[in-house]
């Protein structure tokens, strides 16, 4: 068996399968990459058996062909080939010959009998998303996706299919994101919650063409252009999320996002390392926005014009999960619902937006701590 490609083609297509790839396993079997062609098309698939990734693409050969190849070794040598043509040929004693312009190369390779079998589930609820719409709601959500293994479901990203639209939802317990695609709605409300790796890993390819969504009660299918992605589902009921959203938060502000943003960073500096926390003191035409550390007597305080309707409030967060939330706010103008010092804020952007609808929650720390 013969075939040619370019090498930063395939090094390309190896790029999109190495992160199923496991660091370390005791399984050597997964640290091989699953080669197959057939009908003139090369298939490559990676695995870690909670997420398999498969990417095909076209090439001339003159015969099929399937093994294990080790999948670092491998797309470590095409990447650090020059653009250029590689010329494959299956050799005896199960070696893979790799011939280039300046040089010969030999890996080994293994019969494809022990690589494990993609799950044999039959889909029968499918969502065709547009990937534009996916990343920014990763893009939007992710962040907030706690990394406590003692709390499984909210290790990952609940798709929640209402009739209100599609939710995306990420909480740690501290702060949670709520985004909704308005636009896809459902009679038949459902939920399933999306691993976090995954997340990453299609945040990293998703382009602007349709998604088609997969999935059971334990697997998902993600299939966009030239890559088809299979993860386990967390098997873990997430969350009453609506039950902490607070529906009585009367105490307005409305201010511009780069300076609050800018102040918070800078407060960042003047932490304490044991008990980070930004204060905010709300007044009607000025917030204050402070941060100290008394063990090394260094404070900072700035002070930002806003439109404030509520009564005159001091409230403090965590100085890093308030930088991730407002950072991650798309508008221009925030506005900020409280209802007291103790209980959760909700950020939104100022103006309303016809086809989603981003909401985050930030719950507050104590100020005499």
């Amino acid at each position: 068996m013969k075939f040619a490609v370019n090498s930063s083609a395939l090094e390309k297509l190896l790029g999109k399968v190495i992160p199923a790839i496991p660091p370390r396993t005791p399984m050597q079997v997964i640290e091989h990459f699953l080669v197959q062609i057939q009908e003139n098309i090369l298939t490559v698939t990676g695995t870690d058996l909670d997420m398999f990734i498969t990417c095909t693409m076209n090439i001339d050969s003159d015969g099929d062909f399937e093994a294990i190849i080790p999948a670092k070794l491998f797309y470590d040598l095409v990447r650090s080939i020059p653009d250029s043509m590689i010329h494959f040929e299956a050799g005896d004693n199960k070696t893979l010959n790799l011939k280039t312009d300046s040089g010969v190369y030999q890996l080994g390779y293994a019969e494809a009998t022990d690589f494990p079998q993609l799950p044999a589930v039959t889909y029968t609820k499918q969502v065709n998303i547009a990937g534009s719409v996916l990343k920014n709601a990763f893009d939007l959500t992710s962040f907030a996706a706690s990394k406590e293994p003692m709390r499984p479901a909210m290790t990952g990203i609940l798709f929640d299919f209402t009739d209100e639209g599609l939710k995306f939802v990420a909480t740690d317990g501290h702060r949670l994101v709520r985004y909704i695609h308005k636009t896809l709605k459902f009679e038949e409300a459902d939920q399933i919650v999306v691993p976090s790796k995954t997340v990453d890993i299609l945040l990293k390819f998703v382009g602007d063409a349709q998604v088609a969504v997969s999935y059971t009660s334990s697997n998902v299918l993600f299939r966009f252009s030239d890559i088809t992605m299979i993860s386990n589902l967390i098997n873990q009921k997430y969350p009453a999320y609506n039950s902490v959203i607070p529906l009585e938060n009367e105490n307005i502000l409305k201010l511009d996002k780069k300076p609050l943003v800018s102040a918070v960073k800078r407060m960042l500096l003047f932490d304490s390392t044991s008990f980070p926390k930004v204060k905010l003191s709300l007044n009607e035409s000025v917030v204050e926005v402070s941060s100290e550390d008394i063990n090394k007597g260094s404070r900072g305080t700035e002070s930002i014009p806003c439109e404030y309707n509520g009564a005159p409030m001091e409230i403090a967060f965590n100085t890093n999960f308030m930088y991730d939330v407002i950072n991650h706010m798309e508008q221009d103008k925030l506005l900020f619902r409280f209802e007291s010092p103790t209980r959760a804020a909700l950020v939104e952007g100022l103006e309303p937006t016809e086809d989603k609808d981003v909401l985050m929650l930030l719950m507050p720390v104590r100020l005499n701590v």
